[in-house]
């Protein structure tokens, strides 16, 4: 009787992080477990950095079983890219990057046009390289399911054809925790360990665990294009700023560090975590939704660019 008591008493104190945590180190060792040629896809943003934390916690004081592979799109925050060259340094663990810009040499492809020329839908050919390159069969990503309506129709395993396509309608059932990472000869499984989790639990993590995070993620002042529908855009040598542009010199925090070409601002006073976390429980718009510029395209942008083998 007082086990049962004792227990219950364990799980009712229980942080529901905890349990967060704790599925996402049992898939990181799935993976390891399961896969030969695993990697993981940090790119010095929030999510991915949650991933290598969570994987100090599965592997530690052993190495990670796979590296670190970044898709640079050659746009990305300054930030973001410093704090995930210090990083991978910091820990001894080996970060391959493989650059968007070389894929549009060798492969002769459009680079983006327009005012803000976005390079995301590129990093789909670079991304299928380094698979190649390395045979990787497993790619483990920061995606979340309250991210987009896309995300939330993925399974934590996610299974990619030899093209490496996905077919929203071809997806493994995940029962009990069980995960099957079972693979043909050159198809390869997308793994999302914090599918489960959403930006908030993200924030009350890095919160809890005491993780430092690139300074763009909380509030500085920055020279913005406010464009017609009120999006804050950067500037930047990639961007072409015209005569009838309003630009604004705004305090503002990044919710996501994407592509800087496509990637919003939103106006804050976030100077810490629990500024950061205050605000999120006040948002009526969703990360991407707010500061994501190219998933405005269509309903079915992520889908479709899922389909052709981007993350």
């Amino acid at each position: 009787m007082d086990y049962i008591q004792d227990k219950e008493e364990i799980m009712k104190n229980k942080d529901y992080l905890d349990e967060l945590e704790a599925e996402a180190i049992y898939i990181l060792r799935e993976v390891a477990g399961q896969f030969d040629r695993p990697a993981l896809l940090f790119s010095g943003g929030k999510d991915s950095i949650c991933l290598v934390h969570l994987a100090l916690k599965a592997f530690r004081p052993g190495k990670f079983p796979f590296p670190l592979v970044h898709v640079d799109t050659g746009h990305n925050f300054e930030e973001a890219i410093t704090y995930r060259d210090n990083l991978a340094k910091q820990l001894d663990e080996k970060l391959i990057v493989r650059y968007v810009t070389d894929t549009i040499k060798a492969k002769k492809l459009q680079d983006g046009k327009g005012k803000f020329p976005s390079r995301n839908g590129l990093q789909t050919y670079t991304l299928l390289d380094v698979i190649e390159e390395f045979e990787f069969d497993a790619c483990i990503g920061g995606a979340r399911r309250d991210e987009e309506k896309a995300r939330a129709k993925e399974r934590i395993f996610s299974v990619r054809d030899e093209f490496g396509q996905w077919d929203p309608k071809m997806q493994r059932p995940e029962l009990w925790n069980i995960y099957n990472g079972k693979v043909n000869k050159g198809e390869n499984v997308r793994v999302f360990p914090i599918s489960n989790w959403t930006e908030l639990d993200v924030w009350n993590y890095i919160k809890r665990e005491k993780i430092e995070l690139p300074s763009i993620y909380f509030t500085h002042e920055r020279e913005c294009i406010l464009t017609e529908n009120g999006q804050l855009m950067n500037t930047n040598e990639f961007v072409t700023i015209e005569e009838k542009d309003v630009v604004v010199k705004k305090k503002v925090r990044y919710r996501t560090v994407g592509d800087m070409t496509c990637t919003a601002a939103v106006e804050s006073e976030a100077y810490t975590v629990d500024d950061i976390i205050k605000e999120l429980k006040e948002a009526k718009i969703s990360e991407r939704g707010a500061t994501r510029m190219d998933d405005r395209v269509s309903e079915a942008a992520m889908e479709d660019r899922k389909k052709g083998g981007y993350f």
